[in-house]
């Protein structure tokens, strides 16, 4: 909204002029959603613990995070207030990308919200089905992809890191692909969230090289010498992924080992999918297998965990998500969580060298 407000007036106040600078904008916004979040998260804390919307921990989990039980959760609704807020004072709102971002964030908060509400009335660790979190996940993210393929110009090809020209086209089965990109993330970065820190942390280094990738492929000069699909407007999602950042960086202030509070899965399944979509804006999808490695690396120990168990009767890790399977080996929880930071950084740093090596 500042950018439509003030930037007019930069002919009779040469100050605004420096709103037409994405790089401006992309700063501030980060900071915004910073200090929102940093200053507003003690008294909402604090809130939470007066309404006694505590964490409920599984019993099939590691034995001492039962001292986690009770601790404030839910915090992810400050972050999404943080991150659409600050997107709304610095990006473009006439940007058809923005939105589409913001409801991807705000149909998965409601999903998330949902599902912790139903944990804490029940009083257990399970709150909606996998069906019913499926269903309403799926519903979002198809018609986030009915408004991809019908819009002019907007390319079904898919741009395959470290390949300059092989880029396979999925015609109508390109819909289906953005749902499995959107819920597939949601859902990868909700499995993440099971140590103080450890989702926060990746996301921030996600949001960081998205934030890269969005303002390149919304620059024309900068996407043509990278060799991407040039993808107009998809530069304003450089500000939201910014917000991202800022939000998610104030956050982890109060999450980190020992939390004060929980993001619980208001936060983590719409920061996952607002991942997923601006993945699909920017046509770097497959790009996010290696941006994101970490939330894979958690889905996919899961996936075999099951299918193994169910098949054969046994188990691959001790526990999965496999950050639960380190705590079994004796890791303790923090450097479980930093050593996976760590992960995330040098894979973000790989992710974004195949920008080049094509």
């Amino acid at each position: 909204m500042l950018f439509l407000w003030l930037y007019p007036l930069h002919t009779e106040i040469a100050l605004f002029h420096v709103f037409r600078y994405l790089s401006f904008r992309v700063i501030y916004a980060a900071l915004t959603a910073f200090l929102l979040t940093f200053f507003l998260a003690p008294p909402m804390i604090k809130k939470l613990q007066d309404l006694c919307l505590g964490q409920w921990i599984r019993e099939e989990g590691p034995s001492h995070h039962v001292a986690k039980h009770g601790t404030p959760t839910m915090g992810g609704i400050l972050i999404l207030f943080a991150v659409v807020l600050s997107t709304l004072l610095w990006a473009d709102v006439l940007n058809l990308y923005v939105w589409l971002v913001i409801l991807s964030l705000l149909g998965f908060g409601l999903i998330g919200f949902a599902d912790d509400y139903m944990k804490i009335v029940r009083r257990r660790s399970q709150g909606l089905t996998i069906f019913q979190k499926l269903v309403a996940q799926s519903s979002i993210a198809l018609g986030i992809g009915l408004v991809f393929y019908m819009s002019a110009g907007y390319s079904t090809e898919l741009s395959v890191p470290f390949f300059k020209t092989f880029t396979p086209d999925l015609g109508p089965f390109y819909i289906p692909f953005i749902v499995l990109v959107i819920v597939g993330c949601s859902n990868a970065v909700n499995l993440t969230d099971g140590l103080d820190g450890l989702a926060t942390g990746p996301i921030i280094v996600a949001s960081v090289a998205y934030a890269a990738v969005a303002y390149a492929a919304g620059n024309k000069v900068v996407a043509d010498y990278l060799l991407l699909p040039y993808i107009e407007g998809s530069g304003e999602l450089a500000v939201l992924m910014a917000a991202v950042f800022g939000a998610s960086l104030g956050f982890l202030w109060f999450n980190a080992y020992p939390a004060s509070v929980f993001m619980g899965d208001v936060g983590s399944l719409p920061l996952g999918a607002a991942l997923g979509t601006v993945a699909v804006v920017s046509k770097q999808e497959l790009l996010l297998i290696l941006v994101g490695g970490v939330f894979v690396m958690e889905a996919v120990s899961v996936i075999f965990q099951v299918l193994l168990f169910k098949s054969r009767g046994k188990r691959v890790f001790l526990m999965a998500p496999i950050h639960h399977h380190f705590e079994m080996k004796g890791w303790e929880e923090p450097k479980v969580v930093v050593r996976l930071w760590i992960v995330a950084v040098l894979l973000m740093l790989v992710s974004l060298s195949t920008l080049k090596l094509r």
